[in-house]
């Protein structure tokens, strides 16, 4: 188990210092088209003269049957590279995990593709900003103000802090990168097919609600570690606050999930996020996460990146300790 342990923390390395360069294919890309080669073929009336509350039936169905053709197909594919590599010897077995791990996580990932935003905001102004974050949230962004660009910034880092970062890491510190990898896919279906649209209402329900339940607990030991990493981040961070608004507001989504670290990152910048944002051209309306201390600036960015940071290597050292803990037991 040993070598399984300096793996995770050999990907956590990658990852830090690597992130994801384009010009590299990534794994997730790849279940991305086989989502959108499957949600081509299944998720169409074709054939079907029933009613609607059938053909509904049956478009979830369908989303199942997606779901675990994907999963499959991505547990049996890192099943086999993992098997392969160590038939060959154990440094080729550890490479696979520690590289595999790597792109399991997306830590300077987000880091990179948030500070885009900032980068524009600050050198080119708002129009920029917009144009950047666009690139990394749903909502229409071309009403927001500096303020709506740089909210829309920190709520991503927030939100992914969990989906992007801690989750896949604790999945892959419990099952390996075969794991991590499942978990990747689970997320990324949501992401795809999770929309409340007449396309992906019943066809993409089950994937939205599969990751709701394998999120369930890893956001809130994101939102607790990210408590943590408040107290301890320094001058920027308010760890107290950072708690009473967690406690407060951490069920102000639709997402049973998602106010939980956002919550967090609210009351530790003592700014407020959410509320109402417009996708596809329609106002939703949504409740405010934090109490609006003082008002939000683009330096809020890299603060939100930092506790992030700190929340990323906090898991780490726990992951790594309850491994080795196992370890010694065993």
């Amino acid at each position: 188990m040993c070598y399984h342990i300096f793996a995770f923390i050999a990907g956590f390395v990658l990852d830090l210092l690597i992130g994801d360069p384009h010009f590299i294919p990534h794994p997730v890309r790849l279940i991305g088209s086989l989502i959108s080669f499957l949600d081509k073929r299944l998720n169409c009336d074709a054939g079907y003269n029933s009613s609607e509350k059938k053909l509904n039936l049956i478009k979830y169905k369908r989303g199942m049957l997606l779901v675990f053709t994907v999963i499959f197909a991505t547990f049996a594919i890192s099943v086999i590279i993992i098997v392969a590599a160590y038939s060959i010897n154990l440094y080729a077995g550890v490479i696979a995990e520690a590289v595999m791990t790597w792109q399991i996580l997306a830590t300077k990932c987000l880091r990179v593709e948030s500070m885009r935003v900032y980068d524009a905001l600050r050198t080119d102004g708002v129009d920029a900003g917009r144009r950047a974050v666009s690139m990394i949230v749903g909502r229409d962004t071309s009403v927001l103000d500096a303020a709506g660009v740089t909210r829309a910034a920190v709520e991503t880092i927030a939100e992914n802090t969990s989906d992007g970062v801690i989750a896949p890491m604790l999945y892959t510190a419990i099952g390996g990168p075969v794991l991590g990898f499942v978990y990747k896919a689970v997320n990324t279906m949501d992401s795809m097919l999770g929309y409340k649209n007449d396309k992906y209402m019943y066809f993409g329900r089950f994937a939205a609600r599969l990751d709701d339940v394998v999120n369930f607990i890893p956001a809130r030991i994101s939102a607790y570690l990210m408590i943590a990493a408040a107290f301890i981040g320094g001058r920027h961070f308010d760890g107290k606050n950072a708690y009473h608004i967690f406690k407060r507001d951490r069920f102000n989504h639709a997402s049973p999930n998602s106010a939980q670290t956002e919550s967090v990152c609210a009351g530790a910048l003592r700014v407020q996020l959410a509320g109402d944002a417009v996708y596809f051209g329609k106002l939703v309306k949504k409740k405010y996460i934090g109490d609006g201390l003082r008002e939000i600036e683009y330096e809020d960015i890299k603060r939100a990146n930092r506790l992030m940071y700190i929340t990323a290597f906090l898991c780490e050292l726990l992951s790594v300790a309850v491994m080795s803990l196992v370890l010694i037991l065993l």
